[in-house]
């Protein structure tokens, strides 16, 4: 999970790179449509056969791939717009209370190192973002408000996903929502862009390499995988990790500022994710 987010912080200074190339429909199919391929080659080289899901799962596949869909349009406009390492830690801070919240609603159970982990998250978020000089209205200004929607999908993604594999493969589960949602991206691309092959240089591969391959064949991946293991709170409490590592590769690839309070947010956010995985007392 720990390198599984690091994927992540990666990859939102990356998708602003390759923002310059190609539409965002044509991203989204191509990020998926190249994420399915790939894992679908290791799935055969390993001699494993997707099962076919039953009626009641395959729709929970479909609303996640539209999900993801929708999802990944505003990822990559507001990384475009705005500030990709902002948009990390935006999102990433955001997104454990939206998934707390719902599935506090939904279980009705709620434990003391849950709800503190999360506040010391969303505290480390909310320094990073300097909330506190520019005020909680600015996280609904422009670009911010991409990147809120990101957030929320994101939340229902990682709730709705954990109970469409409870009874069916996780591999399976994936692999089917990443074609399905190549399928359904399709429906809005641009052919004569994504076949103008002098847009694929050695830029656009190594930066679409760690979109796609890194962050979601690994990230994502790994990240559906653990949900319905160690539970849907306490993966997405990882995702506080993330504004650290993003904001710290944007100032690397994009040269945008790095401050003393995205440090001290990021171990706040690390010390976030120790306390929600630690054994909770219920209340």
């Amino acid at each position: 999970m720990a390198l599984a987010m690091f994927s992540w912080g990666i990859a939102w200074s990356n998708a602003k790179v390759v923002n310059e190339y190609f539409s965002y429909s044509n991203l989204v199919f191509l990020r998926y449509l190249s994420s399915f391929l790939f894992l679908f080659i290791i799935f055969s080289i390993r001699r494993k056969t997707i099962q076919w899901p039953r009626f009641k799962t395959f729709i929970n596949i479909t609303i996640i791939s539209f999900l993801y869909y929708i999802y990944n349009i505003f990822f990559f406009l507001g990384t475009d717009i705005g500030e990709a390492g902002m948009g990390g830690v935006f999102v990433t801070t955001t997104n454990p209370i939206i998934t707390f919240t719902i599935i506090s609603m939904i279980d009705k159970v709620i434990h003391k190192k849950q709800i503190i982990g999360i506040c010391i998250g969303a505290l480390g978020g909310c320094i990073i973002l300097n909330l506190f000089e520019l005020g909680f209205s600015s996280m609904f200004i422009g670009e911010n408000l991409y990147f809120l929607i990101c957030s929320i999908t994101w939340g229902i993604i990682t709730v709705v996903m954990t109970y469409g594999q409870k009874d069916y493969d996780s591999i399976s589960y994936i692999i089917l929502c990443y074609m399905i949602t190549a399928i359904i991206s399709s429906c809005f691309i641009v052919p004569s862009e994504i076949f103008d092959y002098s847009k694929y240089d050695f830029r656009f591969f190594i930066n679409f390499f760690f979109v796609s391959i890194g962050a979601m064949c690994f990230g994502t991946s790994v990240y559906m995988y653990a949900a319905p293991r160690i539970g849907p709170i306490e993966t997405s409490v990882f995702i506080f990790t993330v504004p650290f590592i993003a904001m710290g590769t944007a100032y690397i690839i994009l040269d945008e500022p790095l401050k003393l309070e995205v440090v001290i947010g990021g171990l706040l956010g690390i010390l976030a994710v120790y306390l929600v995985n630690s054994k909770p007392s219920r209340t």
